[in-house]
């Protein structure tokens, strides 16, 4: 993900600015209760609650792991805040992102869906969504989603210790990317796919002093 409002590539990194007691040029805030977050994390409540109990905790699910594709996808030019914001309406309007229901939306759900102005109204990436689904249901037969990602897990995880350092892509992230692709997943670049793995805690990209460094459970801080 990227910074909050900026729909860049970096927002669970270098993002917004603000909150009180600023840890030097860690790019961390402390907060009100003495935990240090980055920045996109430390104003916006909505947002300091993802990032204290979603941003990196590991998913293996694949209804779990397919709802997180789907949001990356209609993040795409847009602030995560955006999406966040939207997620009870996407649920809803999406059938709590099961694959096997989504797969068979016809034109009639297409447009039901391009007609919510709950969520966001892009053709393509509805129609990215719902093949997205297919693909998914397809790739049972060799293993699976979560297999395919999880798969992509790096050797080794980065440690920033300044939101310049987080990075944006790695070679798992493009491989991840061309895998999907094969399978016939859209949405699924480089830069998205890196910020699907941070997210679902393949990688760990929390700034090194953040409160939830290592807190995945699959790196240690």
């Amino acid at each position: 993900m990227t910074g909050p409002g900026d729909g860049g590539a970096t927002e669970h990194g270098a993002g917004a600015t603000g909150g009180a007691g600023p840890a030097g040029d860690s790019g961390l805030v402390v907060g009100e209760d003495g935990l240090a977050r980055p920045a996109w994390a430390a104003v916006d409540p909505l947002l300091r609650d993802y990032y204290d109990t979603e941003w990196g905790v590991p998913v293996r699910d694949e209804r779990g792991l397919f709802e997180r594709l789907s949001l990356e996808a209609f993040q795409s030019g847009l602030s995560w805040a955006t999406i966040l914001r939207k997620r009870p309406a996407f649920r809803a309007a999406f059938d709590d992102f099961d694959p096997d229901r989504v797969a068979a939306y016809d034109d009639a759900d297409r447009e039901r869906l391009l007609a919510d102005a709950g969520i966001v109204r892009n053709r393509r990436k509805v129609d990215a969504t719902i093949g997205n689904a297919r693909a998914t249901v397809a790739l049972r037969d060799a293993g699976g989603l979560a297999e395919l990602i999880w798969s992509h897990r790096p050797a080794e995880t980065p440690r920033p210790a300044a939101p310049a350092e987080v990075p944006t892509t790695s070679p798992e992230s493009v491989a991840l990317s061309r895998a999907l692709k094969a399978r016939g997943f859209a949405f699924v670049g480089p830069t998205t796919m890196h910020a699907l793995m941070e997210a679902v805690g393949l990688v760990d990209t929390h700034l090194v002093g953040s409160h939830r460094r290592g807190s995945s459970g699959e790196w240690p801080a």
